[in-house]
């Protein structure tokens, strides 16, 4: 098992239940094809970076999971079939993250 984290960004013209039901076939999705679901962290509506098809706001999820690299390809499946999801990206998180360096100031 690997760690993935995926950043999604929802049409915040969509109501708010499709949203959670976009949230939660995802989940699905990750645990049908053999991964765990970690952290979700919702960080709401921001301003894009750029317009993406005349929006200039998206809703922003974070979703950290465990999965297999067939996981991944399913759920990008999934993703790029949802009406609801303007963008997305899965990347792959290191196996252990680095320890950070303390120095010692004389």
């Amino acid at each position: 098992m690997r760690p993935y984290e995926t950043m999604l960004v929802f049409d915040t013209t969509v109501d708010p239940q499709a949203i959670q039901i976009s949230l939660d076939k995802t989940l699905e999705v990750i645990r049908a094809n053999g991964g765990t679901p970690g952290a979700i962290d919702r960080w709401g509506k921001r301003p894009l970076a750029y317009e993406i098809n005349k929006r200039k706001e998206g809703y922003y999820v974070v979703v950290e999971f465990t999965g297999e690299p067939a996981t991944v390809a399913e759920l990008d499946r999934i993703l790029g079939l949802a009406d609801e999801v303007i963008r997305f990206k899965i990347l792959r998180l290191p196996d252990q993250r680095p320890a950070r360096r303390v120095t010692a100031q004389a």
